[in-house]
């Protein structure tokens, strides 16, 4: 079953880089960002995750772990991490586990042809496992910025 905003978002297991395994359950007490992307190393996806990156300091300032989920491999993303210098963690998410979860597989177009591909989407979820706001569809322009002011908000709620 997928999200919905205001209700708990099911527990889930998955594979990041540095060797993490990340569990909803063990993030309990710490907001959450999920950030979803089509491909590592490409224009839009490296611009979004360095704004994240650039104000990496600001989410931890409000208790706020980030994470980047797309369906390349591990060894792909930890050379996107390293090469962008994220200070987060990068989910893989090759069986689209997530994706599913959080609904975000969308039929695209590209030079006419179609295809199933991450809908870039983000999802904010409190410190107690519920979803709280959702980004669908998102544009990367000053979109890290209303990610930010939502995850203050909820932290000062």
């Amino acid at each position: 079953m997928a999200v919905s905003l205001d209700h708990a978002v099911a527990d889930f297991h998955a594979q990041a880089t540095s060797g993490h395994q990340v569990s909803l359950t063990a993030l309990k007490g710490q907001q959450v960002v999920i950030y979803f992307y089509p491909k590592d190393s490409t224009p839009g996806c490296t611009t979004e995750g360095q704004g994240f990156r650039d104000r990496h300091a600001e989410f931890q300032a409000v208790n706020t772990q980030i994470f980047g989920v797309s369906r390349d491999s591990l060894k792909s993303h930890e050379n996107f991490k390293c090469k962008q210098a994220f200070p987060f963690e990068l989910i893989s998410d090759k069986d689209e586990a997530l994706c599913q979860l959080f609904d975000v597989i969308k039929l695209k177009k590209l030079y006419g042809k179609e295809y199933l591909g991450i809908d870039r989407s983000t999802f904010l979820i409190d410190q107690s496992g519920v979803l709280r706001r959702e980004w669908r569809g998102v544009k990367v322009p000053g979109h890290v910025d209303a990610v930010l002011a939502a995850a203050q908000a909820l932290q000062q709620a």
